[in-house]
């Protein structure tokens, strides 16, 4: 059987051609997911495989998201519309700081802000450009608070496509808007929230024939499974207890799940580790949702309010799996507040690892998942990080100087600053003060 697009949904499960453009069931409006007739018997010879490729120069093999394309073949077979930036390829770096920061033994941290563009993003847009090549798209969008737009902006104009973005006005860093412009996307900054604009912006694709790539595509997701594949390889298929990430969109939680679980069927790992999902309490509806005994409704927030704007998302459109995969794994999902992430940050960077305030998050979560007693001291946990240090650089130096304050206007406190000295021209005094 060929790929196909399957509604996520249980009672629906239609079926669609993965030549359609399409985002939701026709049918029930459900989500739409990646449906691959995996070869059971082949898949025991892909360990070997995939190790072997890291040694050739093929462009797919040095791409850590290609060199796994068994689990991403929803082109029958035929890669030739795929366009590598080497994504993928992040190392698991080791944190002692931050592993006694949070109460744990050790601790590792899989980070993704070593990508081309700086983001875990790169892992699933390379997938979603290669999809809108084979369908023939001249423009492709998103709506994006930052690391999606540098994305997508990168990798559909080595594709020879056009990419418009839509930002919230006021709402992106610097350090992120810059690469959009700097990649070429058309750039249109909306007075709306993400949510609105997402809305906005499915009308417009319709109507303008312009292929959509936020995580509501299933091809990105499917790119993004890549970041748990070579994790495992990574670690020799030694599984972890815990997977910590932040939630914001959710997309990333929907795919680190999907990869699990086929990982598992196919045999190539032993068990499921458990997701633990960490967003800021200022935008936190699915550590709401999880909490509910009526799930009926999803808790929207319409006013999301963090600094880490990578997580800023108060619907995120892929709730329905990241609510399935957190169950499957017998997982959790925690809310970390402005503080915590701020400081949490610091330690992180302490380590000599520098990232985004939204990946933060997982240390400031983990933090205390492991002081409530849900994650032992000497459980093993990887906690990754989604986003580049210079994506926000303003948020860094406001920190360490004392001049952070959180969305409400409220001076956060520099636990850990280490903020920079002025001195003379003057080496006897600079010798003295140094010590």
């Amino acid at each position: 059987m060929p790929a196909a697009l399957v509604c996520f949904e249980p009672t629906c499960r239609a079926q669609y051609p993965t030549s359609e453009v399409i985002y939701n069931c026709p049918k029930c409006g459900g989500l739409l997911e990646a449906a691959i007739d995996y070869d059971k018997e082949d898949a025991k010879l892909w360990k070997d495989r995939w190790r072997k490729r890291r040694l050739t120069n093929d462009p797919l093999d040095t791409s850590g998201v290609w060199r796994y394309r068994e689990m991403l073949d929803l082109f029958g077979g035929g890669f030739e519309n795929v366009v590598t930036l080497r994504e993928g390829n992040t190392p698991l770096l080791s944190g002692p700081k931050a592993a006694s920061y949070a109460g744990l033994d050790r601790l590792v941290f899989k980070h993704q802000g070593f990508n081309p563009t700086g983001s875990f993003k790169d892992n699933g847009m390379t997938c979603g450009v290669a999809q809108a090549v084979k369908l023939g798209m001249k423009r492709v969008a998103c709506v994006s608070t930052g690391n999606t737009s540098a994305s997508m902006a990168a990798y559909s104009s080595a594709a020879g496509l056009d990419p418009i973005i839509f930002i919230p006005n006021g709402n992106i860093s610097f350090g992120k808007l810059s690469q959009a412009l700097d990649y070429g996307a058309k750039t249109l900054q909306v007075e709306a929230n993400f949510d609105q604009i997402l809305a906005l912006v499915r009308v417009l694709a319709e109507r303008l024939g312009i292929y959509l790539l936020n995580s509501i595509n299933p091809f990105r997701i499917e790119g993004q499974k890549s970041i748990v594949i070579e994790m495992m390889d990574q670690r020799d298929w030694k599984v972890p207890d815990w997977i910590v990430l932040p939630g914001g969109n959710l997309g990333n939680t929907s795919a680190f799940g999907k990869a699990l679980r086929e990982l598992f069927e196919l045999g190539l790992i032993d068990r499921l580790p458990k997701l633990a999902v960490i967003q800021a309490a200022g935008a936190s509806p699915f550590y709401d949702y999880i909490r509910q005994e009526d799930r009926s409704q999803f808790p929207t927030v319409e006013k999301p309010e963090t600094l880490a704007t990578a997580i800023k998302i108060g619907d995120p459109v892929s709730y329905p799996k990241a609510l399935h995969e957190v169950l499957t794994t017998g997982g959790v999902v925690e809310k970390a507040a402005e503080q915590e992430i701020a400081d949490a940050k610091a330690v992180i960077g302490a380590c000599g690892i520098g990232s985004e305030p939204a990946s933060a998050a997982t240390l400031a979560g983990l933090k205390k998942l492991v002081a409530a007693g849900t994650v032992r001291p000497d459980e093993d946990v990887v906690a990754v990080l989604t986003g580049n240090v210079l994506k926000d650089p303003d948020y860094i130096y406001k920190y360490h100087t004392g001049h952070l304050d959180d969305p409400h206007g409220a001076r956060l406190k520099s636990s850990f600053a280490n903020q920079p000295i002025v001195v003379p021209n003057d080496a006897d005094r600079i010798a003295a003060l140094l010590g």
